[in-house]
């Protein structure tokens, strides 16, 4: 990696540092050694004097160096060599092309962390490049989404179930052996996902001559089984089944038998975590599993309270969101019974503004009524009062009339005798004492009444001349 903005952009991989600038004056503080950076801004030791771990070093070897993915189709794995210091976990930033950091370094140290990535030789394999992740087999330009597609899911399904019935009628059924998920690498996976635990891969070389011993002696031994199966989720296949020989090339599986420990990241990839090639006994694969558990443990543990806090906290803010909802909707409702309290009272008070006002105009309509009838009867009295003239002096033709009142209070005055009975009642009216029309004038001795029937007959005429007496009798 000789240009300067391909060791910027590792580093920045590496790091998870945004700004270019910064990653350009720290490995300039470093004379652009992109290790010594990088082990400096990490806080690890610094790289010894051991030359750098190469690729296709780590291609050869049988231990578990991290390999890239190439960019073309994987060759044909190397001859078999001999295991010089056998499998553990590598301490060693491994230089990866950086088209393959910058697609995945991140999404590792995602699921993994960065320490964990340095210290475990954590690899990610691009699994999409060899047809086991969706939109893989995409690069040619003809052919449907169907012919693109290298493995479908049921394919996989199909091939892990075959090899599950073939691994049980080669080895039997017994209790001592990995439970081999029946389901694709992906599915598999997944479930290590869901369950925070790391996969165990075995690719099962069936014409291999260390297989049979080594599946019967290691594999199926009770104790090794007992591990993986408490400890690891399991899958198997077949390299001549066709996903079985897509993991053989993607894991650059140099000698069989072969098994690995994965973990899951993001963007189909997965972290190499540990690779076995070559026969091993159940003890020493019992060491190799135990030591990559423990290396993984606090990560994995890490990882599971993790979500575990997330479903608490998912947990926690879906009850506040529904308490929320609740007192959201108590709060509505109470405004909503408030708001038609207010306008029920608003209505009444209307109500009763709109009678109070219809009263007073009653009222004032009525006392305007009476105001212009008081009026009217007055005009009416002054007129009867005008009509009757001035009261004229005694003499012979005069007549004296007396008004009795039921209250017993008295009325006199002189009228001419050719005067009408209905002049006495416009006398009367013109006093006020009474309501007009509601009485009748009369005589005692002889009872005498002078209704309207007698209005037109003169005094004379009805024998009230020279004088007269008449009570005021109120009409029931």
């Amino acid at each position: 990696m000789d240009g300067v903005s391909d060791k910027v952009a590792y580093f920045q991989a590496i790091t998870g540092l945004d700004d270019p600038d910064l990653c350009t004056e720290i490995l300039q503080a470093h004379g652009w050694d992109l290790e010594l950076a990088i082990s400096s801004f990490t806080g690890s030791n610094p790289p010894d004097d051991d030359p750098p771990y190469s690729a296709s070093a780590s291609a050869s070897a049988s231990g578990p160096g991290p390999r890239h993915l190439a960019a073309g189709p994987p060759p044909p794995p190397p001859p078999p060599t001999p295991n010089a210091g056998g499998p553990s976990l590598t301490w060693r930033i491994i230089t990866l092309p950086v088209s393959v950091i910058s697609g995945g370094l991140g999404l590792v140290s995602g699921a993994i962390g960065l320490g964990m990535w340095m210290a475990g030789g954590v690899l990610s394999y691009s699994l999409g490049m060899v047809g086991l992740g969706p939109g893989s087999g995409r690069r040619g330009g003809g052919g449907g989404e169907d012919s693109s597609r290298l493995v479908s899911v049921s394919a996989a399904a199909a091939e892990a179930m075959e090899f599950v019935a073939s691994f049980e009628r080669e080895y039997g059924a017994a209790a001592g052996r990995p439970n081999f998920v029946s389901e694709g690498f992906m599915d598999a996976l997944q479930r290590s996902r869901n369950a925070f635990k790391l996969l165990f891969v075995y690719l099962h070389s069936p014409d291999h001559p260390d297989t049979p011993l080594f599946c019967e002696q290691t594999l199926c031994s009770e104790a090794l089984a007992a591990f993986v199966n408490e400890n690891f989720v399991a899958w198997g296949g077949s390299i001549r089944a066709s996903e079985g020989f897509k993991m053989s090339n993607s894991l650059k599986a140099s000698r069989f038998p072969f098994c690995a420990v994965v973990m899951a990241a993001t963007n189909q990839r997965i972290a190499l975590l540990q690779q076995v090639e070559g026969p091993k006994s159940p003890e020493e694969m019992l060491t190799i599993l135990q030591r990559v558990l423990e290396e993984s443990g606090p990560v994995l543990v890490s990882a599971r309270l993790e979500a575990e806090e997330r479903r608490t906290n998912t947990q926690l803010r879906e009850e506040q969101d529904a308490a929320y909802r609740a007192a959201l909707e108590a709060d509505q409702a109470r405004e909503r019974q408030r708001r038609e309290e207010q306008e029920r009272l608003e209505r009444e008070a209307a109500e009763a503004e709109r009678k109070r006002k219809e009263e007073e105009e009653a009222r004032e309509r009525a006392e305007r009524e009476a105001a212009e009838k008081a009026a009217a009867l007055a005009k009416l009295r002054e007129e009867k009062a005008l009509s009757l003239g001035a009261e004229p002096e005694k003499g012979p033709n005069v007549t004296q009339v007396l008004v009795r009142f039921p209250t017993g209070e008295r009325k006199e005055r002189r009228f001419q005798s050719d005067t009408t009975i209905q002049s006495l009642y416009d006398y009367v009216d013109s006093l006020g004492c009474l309501e007009m029309g509601n009485y009748t004038l009369v005589s005692n001795f002889p009872r005498v009444s002078y209704g309207s029937d007698k209005f037109s007959l003169s005094l004379k005429e009805a024998g009230l001349h020279p004088q007269a007496s008449l009570f005021v009798e109120l009409n029931s």
